[in-house]
């Protein structure tokens, strides 16, 4: 057997010598004096844009024009833009371009594209040891195929971090013996904002009522789907494609009594488009939100009366109490559309390049994207890369790559596996809850403006009824989506 597989090695290497193959049995179709030209569409812009261009121009002009192979990048605009543009394509619409080779796809996209047969097998063109240096949930949430065979490339991932105002926390915890150890669990949380909502409604005595927010949340799906599991509950159960909707009741009324309920007594808040954007206006301390939007942090705050300038700090983002350390997955990736064996192959090429450990933490110090290679995942290779590339990176990215790197060891990065129907159900997660939270608000704060207490004012929106009531269209809604 020994010499068997020996034998059988020195022939694959042989073909790799003479032939140019990856894998073992795989010849390159790449014929450098017949350069193949493949498109890519994005959703980058700004920064990410810029530094996406320039790992494809240096691409160009080193492994591309070695390999016969250029590549030109095109963004669409927004995620949602990206996908009218993918469906329109694959739909054959009067006006729409050609399908680019490659595309960025979240999972739920790429699963309806996938079911039209119109992405390559990447498998065909990657082996186990290469598929190896990536990080290992990233390559399972590419394998949408009904076979388990991959569709989804990783090519830059993020997680969920928390951003807190760290000027005006230190008043608050200086004024109250609030303790950032308060802030890792989400009951933590909920106890925090209530202190400060009373902290700052006890400045201005002669106006009842008027507590301003600590908390919000961007991505309140997230919060249904992490914290669930958290809680050992997976909420979208998927096995052979087919879907569980897992929805008890108890779990249920631990993620309301730590969302809705603090919402509706305005002890979190959600203003602006973006919850950093409610931290620039004051209206907010912390907020729980992607990895990639920490760039986006203000740097000072600007009230009616003028702007002051503010710290931040980064930190894991708070997890149930007594629940298991899970952290959402997300970040598209690319997939490659089924075309022929040369256009395929040579996309491959290109995204094992762009997520060589090295190129990939380049993107990453711009765009605050997590690397997908396990090597890339550490302070150490990060600093390495900045000093060898004399990078300059912004320092609240830094401090959110490094923070993750330091989690990674000790948290479970899940995403629910695809399946049909798969965006409707997350947009159930997304705005049920949240609107109702929002509009019950407004209600509570009409009130508080015409005298009433706020224990009188949310009273009748936060009992064990009014719970029921929600479980019940909540459950509906859910089911009305997945059928």
């Amino acid at each position: 057997m020994k010499k068997t597989a020996k034998r059988a090695g020195t022939i694959c290497l042989a073909a790799v010598l003479t032939f140019g193959v990856t894998g073992c049995g795989r010849k390159s179709p790449l014929d450098p004096g017949d350069p193949v030209s493949l498109t890519v569409w994005h959703y980058y812009n700004g920064s990410q844009q810029a530094a996406f261009d320039a790992l494809v121009e240096e691409f160009n002009d080193t492994v591309g024009r070695e390999k016969g192979i250029y590549v030109q990048g095109y963004s669409q605009g927004s995620v949602s833009d990206l996908e009218t543009a993918v469906r329109d394509s694959i739909n054959g619409k009067v006006g729409a371009a050609e399908m680019p080779d490659m595309f960025s796809s979240y999972a739920d996209t790429a699963y309806e594209v996938e079911q039209a047969g119109a992405l390559a097998n990447l498998s065909d063109y990657l082996d186990e040891k290469e598929l190896e240096k990536y990080v290992d949930s990233y390559i399972e949430e590419g394998r949408i195929a009904a076979d388990g065979t991959l569709r989804i490339f990783p090519t830059a991932k993020s997680t969920e971090i928390m951003m807190l105002n760290k000027t005006d926390w230190e008043t608050f915890a200086a004024a109250t013996g609030a303790n950032l150890e308060d802030l890792k669990t989400m009951e933590g949380v909920t106890a925090v904002a209530q202190s400060y909502y009373e902290w700052t409604d006890s400045q201005t005595p002669d106006i009842a009522g008027d507590g301003r927010a600590f908390y919000g949340r961007d991505a309140v799906a997230n919060y249904f789907i992490i914290g669930m599991q958290q809680l050992g509950v997976e909420i979208f159960q998927v096995e052979n494609g087919q879907l569980t909707l897992n929805v008890p009741k108890e779990e249920l009324h631990r993620l309301w009594e730590n969302y809705y309920v603090p919402m509706v007594k305005g002890y979190f808040g959600a203003y602006g488009s973006f919850r950093s954007d409610d931290v620039k206006t004051g209206d907010l301390l912390a907020y729980t939100g992607s990895t990639s939007s920490a760039m986006y942090f203000p740097n000072q705050v600007e009230l009616d009366e003028g702007s002051y300038a503010i710290e931040y700090m980064a930190m894991p983002a708070p997890v149930f109490q007594g629940g298991e350390r899970y952290a959402v997955q997300q970040g598209a990736g690319m997939v490659v559309s089924k075309s022929d064996e040369k256009h395929e192959y040579a996309s491959v090429e290109f995204l094992k390049w762009f997520t060589e450990a090295e190129n990939n933490l380049r993107f990453g110090c711009v765009s605050g994207y997590l690397p997908v290679r396990k090597e890339a995942n550490s302070a150490e290779k990060l600093d390495q890369v900045i000093a060898q590339e004399q990078l300059e990176v912004a320092p609240k990215t830094y401090d959110c790559l490094t923070t993750i790197f330091a989690e990674m060891d000790k948290m479970t990065l899940y995403t629910n596996k695809s399946f049909e129907k798969g965006s409707a159900a997350r947009k159930v997660l997304e705005y049920h809850l949240a609107d109702k939270a929002a509009q019950d608000r407004t209600v509570v704060a009409e009130l508080l403006e015409q005298g009433m207490s706020l224990e009188e004012a949310a009273g009748p929106y936060i009992t064990e009824e009014a719970f029921e009531e929600w479980y019940q269209s909540f459950c509906e809604a859910l089911n009305e989506a997945v059928h």
